[in-house]
């Protein structure tokens, strides 16, 4: 398969592997990578999935997708087709390589039956015109832990919190991790090999810092919460002025949750906690005495496609009950145009071809933005990305569409 500039798009061999990392990394600045990252994205890399765009001889665009399962809000969990590994050669810019490889990655995920598409992007201007909408977002901080305390929960004190080696207790760690998949839309169902992910550890990626660290929480006899972390130690003027990063951490229940962070902010010689991309609601922000000193940010983060509107709309449930026509403009994957009857509850929905007047008209960027619950409706109407036709019926939906929880993709690929 080609495109009518000259190239040529097939799937990736193993024995390409190296060569096609090798583009990718150029493509994204050309930074050092360690071996270990590299051995452990080529054991997670779907062959059959990953996509290579040559012209002669020279690799000009790389891309691929993951058979991960996402949920969606009502807690099921939904075959997702996790884009990844997406670049294109400086050289080839403007020739149609990054259309035809989502052209190919978007019938694939069709023709798999996955009703959905997710995505992180490194240049959020670029997917839009593909569909996707930025449906998650997610907070960083740079918390001044000699400033800031917490204000705990009721049985904080009871959990217990010890040091683990990161791989002793992997186990347990992911047994949490699965437990807390359906809690959230847009968590992932970790499949197998991935867990491999959360320990990775090449020294030359640390920056100084220390090795991984890992802490678990136990609570009744079991292991109900883990973090695991970085620490970077530094001198100022006044003392010590040590860093702890924060790489992963999740909890069963809110007094496990608390007591690691109560740990994380109380590490000897460590003055700041550097948090990176946790879900916008997470409780330690309602906890602190002063969210200033923690200087939050607040940035986009997973992009969503709806591959199949009628099977992405039926899988979920609503917060409210909503009886819509959608109007759906979707050039990029025209099986999805036309009015879609969107009718549902918290128990329950379906979606299906109508002939009836239309309520709501809007792209199919705009469902995947709105599609776990993380941005309404009502917000994009005004940007004027979605136009409301029949009175009222913009706030029904808007609201139907929310969840009670922030969504967040719980990690990259």
């Amino acid at each position: 398969m080609g495109n009518d500039r000259g190239t040529e798009l097939t799937t990736l061999r193993p024995e390409d592997f190296d060569r096609w990392w090798e583009h990718l990394v150029r493509a994204f600045g050309g930074g050092p990578s360690s071996t270990e990252e590299r051995e452990l994205d080529k054991s997670l890399t779907e062959f059959d999935r990953s996509l290579v765009v040559r012209d002669g001889d020279a690799i000009v665009g790389t891309s691929g997708a993951f058979s991960f399962r996402m949920t969606v809000p009502g807690g099921a969990v939904v075959p997702t087709a996790g884009v990844t590994m997406v670049s294109v050669a400086a050289t080839h810019r403007r020739r149609g390589v990054l259309t035809s490889m989502m052209r190919r990655l978007l019938d694939d995920a069709r023709a798999k039956g996955e009703p959905l598409a997710a995505l992180f992007a490194s240049e959020p201007a670029i997917y839009g015109r593909f569909g996707y909408g930025a449906a998650t977002s997610q907070i960083s901080a740079e918390i001044d832990t000699g400033r800031v305390s917490l204000a705990l929960p009721r049985g904080t004190d009871e959990v217990r919190v010890r040091y683990a080696p990161p791989a002793d207790v992997l186990r347990e760690c992911e047994a949490v991790y699965a437990a807390l998949v359906p809690r959230r839309p847009g968590m992932l169902a970790r499949v197998p090999g991935w867990e491999r992910a959360g320990l990775l550890d090449p020294e030359s990626d640390r920056e100084g810092a220390s090795a991984l660290q890992c802490v678990v929480a136990e609570r009744d006899g079991g292991i109900t919460g883990y973090a695991r972390f970085r620490t970077k130690l530094g001198w100022g003027p006044s003392g010590h002025d040590g860093t702890v990063t924060l790489e992963d951490l999740a909890a069963l229940d809110p007094a496990s949750e608390a007591a690691l962070w109560r740990f994380l902010f109380g590490i000897d010689l460590m003055t700041t906690l550097a948090v990176r991309g946790r879900p916008v609601d997470e409780a330690w922000q309602h906890q602190v005495s002063d969210i200033r000193r923690c200087l939050p940010r607040l940035r986009d983060a997973g992009y969503v496609r709806l591959v199949d509107v009628d099977a992405a709309l039926s899988v979920r449930t609503y917060q409210a009950p909503v009886d819509v026509v959608l109007e759906v403009e979707d050039a990029f994957c025209p099986w999805n145009e036309g009015r879609w009857r969107l009718t549902g509850d918290a128990k329950g929905a379906s979606c299906e071809r109508t002939d009836d007047a239309a309520d709501l008209a809007l792209s199919a960027r705009e469902l995947g933005a709105a599609y776990l619950g993380g941005v309404t409706l009502l917000s994009l109407a005004a940007a004027g990305r979605v136009r409301e036709l029949r009175p009222g019926a913009l706030t029904e939906a808007s609201v139907a569409f929310g969840s009670p929880v922030a969504p967040w993709i719980s990690h990259g690929f």
